[in-house]
């Protein structure tokens, strides 16, 4: 079993550490704090191809990988989660359903300036009334002729205010539930359409979210993305990768933790030696490596997974499941290292804290997640 990454994954890598450490570390506190969306860095990260890993060359995308995706996503995440979220979510979400799904002109409309960062993609799903239950949408798309008039309202949407593309889900044939969801592709300033701003979060606050209102939207059937009645299983297709970046995002912030956490662990002194030289921390920081390296191989092993063609909805759970639990374990233990420190702006570890408890929320909560690995385990 080779567990190196290629070249070209390795390349990709150490490109974003660079940028990261230039552009990204010494600001993200601040954006953090100002709840303010680093467009610049951005339009830049789409300059350097972090935006369209999974785009063909034809339409303007570096033609890679799951797997680098996860490398890049996690790369990101190390430094600032905000940032890796709106990376992950672009290429894995809004813009995904649109590569694997959309028509040829389709593609050839959206997806260029989607890989490149000209434009930002979002992935309406979930409802001011259902998250985990996504079938109990009430979003409804009437049809009018060649025409869907759409009416309803999405929530917590990544990319939501600053987004030019959204696919949006909804209801073509309400009675028929999870078979009757169809998938649509609305632009801003499309009459009726219109965002509105979510602030206050707990974490990922540089990251842009917000309500997504539909009021009367009227598209074209063109506009319509993939098969009648096929939203809903293709909307799972979608967050089965969407939950290995995911994953990836939580191997990031982890990883963050880690790497602050021993820093600090050589350089504060107590009792007149390193804090390093207690027990009681270098257990944390071993049992911090211990689960971030596991957590890293179940992403990278459900990405390899899905890039070979094979099934991997149960690995990818698994992924998420593991990697965004000890997140949330690392950067804890991080802020426990830290002491009172720990529990300031001073350092980035009560970022990463905040931020890594979207992980266990976002695409499949962690219950759903042991729903899916447990209905796997028990089929006959």
């Amino acid at each position: 079993m080779d567990l190196t990454l290629p070249e070209s994954h390795r390349a990709l890598q150490t490109s974003l550490r660079d940028f990261c450490e230039e552009h990204v570390k010494p600001h993200a506190r601040q954006w953090d704090h100002e709840e303010k969306f680093p467009a610049g860095v951005v339009k830049a990260l789409g300059e350097l191809g972090a935006l369209g890993i999974l785009v063909s060359e034809e339409h303007g995308g570096a033609a890679m990988d799951s797997l680098a995706v996860a490398v890049a996503v996690e790369e990101i995440a190390r430094y600032d989660g905000s940032l890796a979220l709106t990376v992950a979510s672009h290429n894995g979400l809004g813009t995904s359903h649109i590569r694997v799904f959309g028509n040829d002109a389709q593609r050839k409309r959206y997806l260029p300036k989607l890989a490149t960062g000209e434009w930002l993609g979002g992935w309406g799903l979930t409802e001011p009334g259902s998250g985990s239950d996504a079938a109990a949408m009430k979003t409804t798309a009437v049809r009018r002729g060649d025409r869907w008039v759409l009416n309803g309202n999405k929530m917590f949407i990544t990319q939501g205010t600053l987004g030019q593309v959204f696919v949006v889900l909804a209801l073509t044939e309400p009675g028929k539930r999870q078979k009757g969801i169809t998938a649509f592709i609305v632009e801003k300033g499309m009459p009726g359409f219109s965002q509105r701003a979510i602030h206050g979060k707990l974490g990922m606050r540089s990251s842009d979210t917000g309500e997504l209102i539909l009021e009367h939207v009227e598209v074209p059937d063109s506009q319509r993305l993939g098969e009648l009645g096929m939203g809903f299983i293709n909307t799972l297709q979608i967050l089965d990768r969407g939950r290995i970046t995911i994953g990836a995002l939580s191997t990031g912030l982890a990883r963050g933790a880690l790497e602050e956490s021993a820093q600090y662990a050589r350089e504060r002194r107590a009792f007149g030696k390193p804090i390093g030289d207690f027990e009681a921390i270098r257990w944390m920081l071993a049992d911090m490596q211990t689960e971030l390296q596991a957590a890293r191989l179940l992403v990278h092993r459900a990405a390899v997974l899905a890039d070979q063609g094979r099934p991997y909805g149960r690995e990818a759970s698994m992924a998420k499941l593991f990697a965004s639990e000890i997140a949330t374990r690392a950067c804890n233990k991080a802020v426990q290292i830290h002491g009172g420190y720990g529990y300031t702006r001073e350092f980035p570890v009560e970022r990463y804290l905040r931020d890594a408890k979207l992980c266990e929320i976002g695409e499949g909560t962690s219950e759903v997640q042991r729903t899916v690995i447990s209905r796997e385990l028990l089929k006959a």
